[in-house]
């Protein structure tokens, strides 16, 4: 009895991209979560030794940025500029792809444009919380109505930070190929060429890429 063939995987992620996603994805847990300590959220009260939360939530947010930095700079980090560049450009598949009605004619590259959203918006956030926590950090160098923007803008901002998180995150459970590829790197041929065929056309089966435009 013949069995089946193994499925064509193709790249989906080098290990630099997925070292900076689970990089920053533990930064920005411990970030949201001493961030609710410090505010008070509901439930939280029964943590102790508010100086030590503080100073985790503190050194996690001065360290957010570095790991994109150095995947950026890095010589090895030629995909994550690759995919940076893709996330700024906008094609008409794009377009299509936000109305229901032309959705199924879009052909997507590597990332369809709600990924590509929440990745400039998550870059966004990063640079207003550090700069937002600084000011907060050391509040004798800032005036009153610095501090209390400050204040008011990081709040709102870590709010909308965990409504999207919280969003991408059950996303990812709910398509099993898609967390592969941030797991393991590769997916299924069959699955790109379904959900993202230009950019699968971009790549061969053994996953080297044959043209590289973003898109």
């Amino acid at each position: 009895m013949t069995s089946a063939p193994a499925p064509v995987r193709i790249v989906r992620f080098d290990r630099v991209e997925r070292a900076l996603h689970w990089t920053n994805a533990l930064l920005f847990c411990d970030l949201l979560l001493t961030g609710l300590v410090l505010y008070g959220f509901p439930g939280t009260g029964w943590v102790g030794n508010r100086l030590v939360v503080k100073d985790l939530h503190v050194y996690a947010g001065y360290a957010l940025p570095w790991p994109v930095l150095l995947a950026i700079l890095a010589p090895a980090g030629r995909q994550v500029r690759d995919d940076i560049r893709r996330f700024a450009r906008w094609t008409d598949d794009d377009r299509r792809w936000w109305r229901r009605s032309t959705r199924s004619t879009a052909a997507i590259g590597k990332f369809n444009p709600g990924q590509k959203l929440n990745a400039v918006f998550t870059g966004a956030c990063i640079m207003v919380m550090a700069t937002t926590g600084i000011v907060m950090r050391f509040p004798s160098v800032f005036a009153d109505r610095w501090r209390t923007g400050a204040d008011f803008t990081h709040r709102w901002f870590a709010i909308a930070l965990l409504c999207t998180i919280t969003g991408h995150i059950l996303m990812s459970i709910t398509r099993p190929e898609a967390m592969r590829g941030i797991l393991t790197g590769r997916v299924r041929a069959s699955w790109a060429r379904h959900e993202h065929p230009r950019w699968a056309a971009e790549v061969d089966p053994n996953g080297s890429e044959a043209i590289r435009d973003p898109s």
